[in-house]
């Protein structure tokens, strides 16, 4: 597929995140009409993998609402989120403001962020929890990356696991108790396309843009595209946790966050790399 081809794909993704972005502001799943809760959304791991982050500048790609951007402004840093969607971005400086929280947003394609940023290095940069996929090339994401941070510094991905893509992150029309592989774990087939009126959220149908495009990214891509950027793989984690329960009869852990009783199955990853 051509570089315009992946071109014409993302707009279509960006045009449905800001259709997107009323009916998430709208559901319960992200609870905004009370006050933000961003550490909800965050694993206790992923804190011991980022470290003490005052005085640090993190920047957050592809960060949607800015939920957990406002988690980064709490810990001491110097936040930055960056997203696609002029609608999302603008939700999440009311979403920053109304929670007192000093955060920076910008609206760029991520593969453009080095020129966004006007060059700005950064200490951390994270990304995740369902991101990757609508990155049609990690090779050039993490050639961005590198081109984001300052030598020393870190990138950390915090993402749904190939296993937990391939069962369907949100359950299939009829779907039954079982646990069944529904899609492609490695990528390689191209983009999926899908045309659906509703989110991952509960909130109301999408109106307008309904069309998106998502791609398959296995391990060995992520890591091997982070390599190849001349990036350093400092840990890599698997847990059997999600934020939310995916299937009814997972149970919830002392964490909040919730599991599957049997069998123990990778549903999420961090990757912790360096420059």
């Amino acid at each position: 597929m051509t570089s315009a081809e992946h071109d014409r794909l993302m707009r279509a993704n960006q045009a449905n995140w800001d259709a997107r972005t009323p009916v998430h502001l709208a559901s319960r799943f992200y609870g905004l009409d009370q006050d933000p809760d961003p550490e909800r959304w965050f694993a206790p791991w992923e804190w011991e993998d980022l470290g003490e982050l005052t005085g640090r500048d993190v920047l957050h790609l592809q960060c949607h609402l800015g939920t957990e951007t406002i988690a980064f402004a709490r810990r001491g840093a110097r936040a930055v989120g960056l997203d696609f969607s002029e609608a999302s971005v603008a939700a999440a400086r009311d979403i920053a403001a109304r929670a007192g929280a000093d955060v920076t947003y910008v609206r760029a394609n991520v593969y453009d962020a080095v020129e966004a940023l006007a060059g700005r290095r950064f200490d951390v940069v994270y990304t995740g929890k369902g991101a990757l996929c609508y990155l049609p090339d990690l090779d050039r994401w993490a050639e961005t990356v590198r081109g984001l941070l300052r030598p020393g510094g870190r990138l950390y991905v915090a993402e749904f696991h190939p296993l937990l893509n391939a069962l369907g992150p949100k359950p299939a029309p009829g779907e039954g108790p079982e646990l069944l592989l529904r899609h492609d774990y490695l990528g390689g087939g191209g983009p999926v396309h899908r045309d659906a009126t509703h989110t991952y959220t509960d909130g109301p149908a999408v109106v307008g843009a309904t069309d998106s495009y998502e791609w398959t990214h296995g391990m060995g891509e992520v890591v091997n595209a982070l390599t190849g950027a001349g990036l350093a793989v400092r840990r890599l984690r698997e847990s059997d946790e999600l934020p939310w329960p995916r299937w009814p009869r997972m149970t919830v852990t002392e964490s909040g966050w919730w599991r599957l009783p049997e069998p123990r199955i990778p549903l999420l990853y961090g990757l912790l790399a360096a420059r």
